[in-house]
């Protein structure tokens, strides 16, 4: 375990008579605190590599001891998800508490049971925060971002891996004294900060360290660096958490009405009204949305065309009839719309995706954006975008796949920012009008026949059984070896 101290004082960490004094190695005496009651405050920040947690922890360090408190912070950087979650542990002591001659012990650690404030900078963070035990009903003040970095293990796993977030906020609600969660990666991102002054500014609102809003900004001015922004992400911050502090509105939920489509849409917009429940107007609706975008809209009247027959046959049970159908018409909107290499080069050429990467970038007027795709398309890749017969005579024939095989066996860098590269996926993507005609077009398309047989096959008897048939389509995904595993396991 590496551990790095900073400016070590002292601090006793709980109330009590006088302790022993202790003598540590090198000769020098250090005595214990002897004011009866007094204590440091403990804060435990669960941070990602990058987002500023070190930062965070020096704030709050500055903030001590500019406003008379003696402070610690050890840092414990782990490897053990996503690389680079850090560990960052605070305590503070009032100066004004210190007999003289006397310095307080502080610990390098946090302990179960004994942290005042958590503060966890993604939600997953906030989950291993509760694990470990830092968060208790009767001391607590959690504070936790909500936007989500998936783990290895979420990403890997063949169906939908991801923990749910509504169970690690009714978890985080019900083990802290004070919780407030907010989106606060969006708002760093809004103001054009990180994510430590917007925690940093809700830490401030939350009225638990003694300190005022003004010292708190007088310690982000100090720094020096990035002031301007970060000094608007910590209003923002403490805008959000006072608002969570305050007592909710409870209101009645919101009716989901089916989101607009479009003039290209509008008939097939009615159609959903006119053939459907109102309970899956929403979805059926984002349904054709993505696949007009993805092939035309005559692809997503057939998508509307291949749910109707399950309308029919739906379970009387409300509940399990609206899920079936929801949850059909979902995953057969995905299936329809799998990645091919035509889907890959007409999203990597899309006017979006270069303001979406010049965003994420800050490009400026001054600066040209340089965009490398890594592409490694195999000989199955090539056959599937060729029509049907011609894709199955070259897998099938030796000498063919001889002749093209060793054009695939190393990848290519792509510069779709370049004129050249971009007209190459260009015209790649130029080729939906034929996908129609294609072999992986024919092959997706019998599979999703099938599964909408067994669907509908068994709803009317068995609709919980038609329900998990319905959700193992999420085992499809992606391209290339990625897309034939999955497709393994969802044959299995």
């Amino acid at each position: 375990m590496n551990t790095v101290v900073n400016n070590v004082q002292a601090s006793e960490r709980s109330a009590g008579p006088p302790q022993a004094s202790s003598a540590p190695s090198g000769g020098s005496e250090v005595h214990a605190v002897t004011s009866v009651g007094a204590r440091s405050i403990t804060i435990a920040i669960l941070a990602m590599g990058g987002e500023g947690g070190g930062v965070l922890a020096d704030w709050l360090v500055d903030l001590a001891e500019q406003n008379g408190y003696l402070a610690q912070t050890t840092s414990v950087p782990g490897v053990a998800q996503r690389t680079g979650a850090t560990v960052y542990y605070l305590e503070m002591f009032s100066e004004s508490s210190v007999p003289a001659g006397r310095q307080p012990v502080m610990a390098l650690s946090p302990m179960p049971g004994e942290v005042d404030i958590v503060i966890a900078s993604e939600l997953m963070e906030a989950g291993r925060a509760l694990q470990r035990g830092l968060v208790t009903a009767n001391r607590t003040t959690f504070i936790a971002s909500t936007h989500r970095v998936y783990s290895m293990t979420e990403r890997t796993a063949m169906g939908d891996g991801r923990v749910n977030s509504n169970k690690l906020l009714a978890g985080g609600r019900a083990a802290a004294q004070h919780f407030i969660s907010a989106d606060f990666a969006q708002l760093a991102e809004e103001t054009g900060s990180l994510i430590s002054p917007t925690l940093y500014g809700a830490l401030a609102a939350t009225g638990r360290l003694p300190f005022s809003r003004a010292q708190f900004e007088a310690t982000i001015t100090r720094g020096g660096v990035g002031v301007k922004s970060s000094l608007k992400a910590f209003a923002a911050g403490f805008e959000v958490a006072q608002q969570s502090l305050s007592p909710p509105i409870i209101e009645a939920p919101p009716v989901v009405a089916m989101p607009p489509v479009g003039p290209r849409l509008a008939a097939l917009a009615q159609r959903i009204q006119n053939s459907f429940p109102p309970a899956n107007h929403a979805t059926l609706a984002a349904g054709i949305v993505r696949a007009a975008d993805y092939q035309d809209v005559d692809y997503a009247a057939s998508y509307l065309d291949r749910l109707m027959p399950l309308v029919t046959s739906l379970p009387v049970d409300p509940t399990l009839a609206a899920d079936l159908l929801d949850d059909t018409a979902r995953h057969l909107a995905l299936w329809m719309s799998y990645e091919d290499t035509v889907r890959v080069a007409d999203l990597k050429t899309r006017r979006s995706r270069f303001s979406r990467v010049g965003g994420e970038v800050k490009l400026t007027d001054t600066q040209h954006l340089g965009i490398n795709e890594f592409l490694h398309p195999r000989i199955e890749e090539i056959a599937d975008t060729l029509p049907a017969g011609l894709g199955r005579w070259l897998l099938a024939t030796p000498w063919a796949r001889a002749c093209v095989e060793p054009f695939t066996r190393k990848g290519r860098i792509v510069q779709t920012s370049s004129i050249r590269g971009y007209l190459l996926l260009y015209t790649i993507a130029a080729l939906r009008p034929l996908r129609p005609r294609s072999l992986r077009f024919q092959v997706e398309h019998q599979r999703i026949n099938d599964w909408l047989a067994s669907i509908q096959h068994l709803a009317p008897s068995h609709p919980a059984l038609a329900l998990e048939v319905a959700r193992s389509q999420r085992l499809v995904k992606g391209y290339g070896d990625t897309h034939r595993a999955a497709g393994a396991a969802f044959s299995a």
